[in-house]
């Protein structure tokens, strides 16, 4: 199986560290996949190589990241072997204000690749993560490169085995095989995610692809019609998950009545009263 060239930061990975089967991805923009067994991240990496012109659609794995990040600076880190790594590029012929819209499609496309692979569908908690009731499943980060081209990086992180993420976690977190109750191949999540992504990006380029997009999000929202707790710079906020904007902003409505608009923050799902 062909493989990309080994950079300073990657370790190619073995011949059979991964099947994949390409024509299933010949008919999407996702055709060109790199795989390494290690690499500091996967998102650095391809920020690196859209840089450089990198065309939309390639797509880099790695089995192992020794410097994987999650948002707001923390480290995303995994057992080799036991969580699907991956990051995508797009280059969205869109407004900077509609590219978060972007983000919402690929939370839905890992949700569809869940199902597709796994045979259950789990819900998405504002603003980036795939949960199944309250427990995490994976995590998207995003990140862009300015120009007269914006390119979109969409790194996604989801846990397959219990050993994704360390046992003190297992209260908090959740993997594919745990919910699916069988084994789940990693090859197969990948494929199904990135011919999903392939669709649901496909959809918010198309006149009235936004909305269709937002509206499909909201139903999959685990966040909206929770009470949650936002924790901002230098504040808390408590109050009720009212809805998602069409920008990706969540609006949360506080005990007084008063609707709060929440670019950025962390967001944990508090119990009922």
């Amino acid at each position: 199986m062909p493989a990309g060239s080994p950079t300073p930061q990657g370790t190619p990975p073995s011949p059979r560290a991964w099947e994949l089967d390409r024509d299933r991805l010949a008919a999407t923009r996702f055709g060109t996949v790199r795989f390494y067994d290690e690499l500091g991240s996967t998102n650095t990496e391809l920020v690196e190589d859209a840089r450089v012109g990198a065309p939309e659609g390639l797509v880099i794995v790695a089995d192992h990241q020794t410097a994987g990040r999650g948002r707001l600076g923390r480290t995303w880190s995994a057992e080799p072997g036991t969580a699907l790594l991956v990051s995508a590029l797009l280059r969205p012929p869109l407004p900077i204000s509609e590219v978060p819209v972007v983000l919402m499609a690929a939370g839905l496309a890992a949700c569809d690749g869940v199902e597709a692979a796994a045979g259950f569908r789990p819900r998405l908690k504002w603003p980036n993560d795939l949960v199944v009731g309250d427990r995490k499943l994976a995590g998207l980060l995003t990140e862009s490169t300015p120009g007269e081209v914006t390119a979109v990086i969409l790194g996604l992180g989801i846990n397959v085995t219990a050993a994704a993420y360390p046992e003190d976690l297992a209260a908090d977190a959740t993997s594919c095989e745990e919910e699916a109750g069988r084994p789940v191949e990693r090859v197969e999540l990948l494929v199904a995610y990135l011919t999903a992504l392939e669709a649901r990006y496909g959809a918010v380029l198309v006149k009235g692809g936004r909305d269709t997009t937002m509206k499909a999000y909201r139903a999959d929202s685990a966040t909206i019609g929770r009470r949650v707790r936002v924790e901002l710079p230098g504040s808390v906020l408590e109050g009720t998950a009212a809805r998602v904007a069409w920008n990706g902003q969540l609006i949360v409505v506080d005990d007084q009545g008063g609707q709060h608009v929440v670019n950025a923050g962390d967001v944990k799902h508090l119990r009922p009263a």
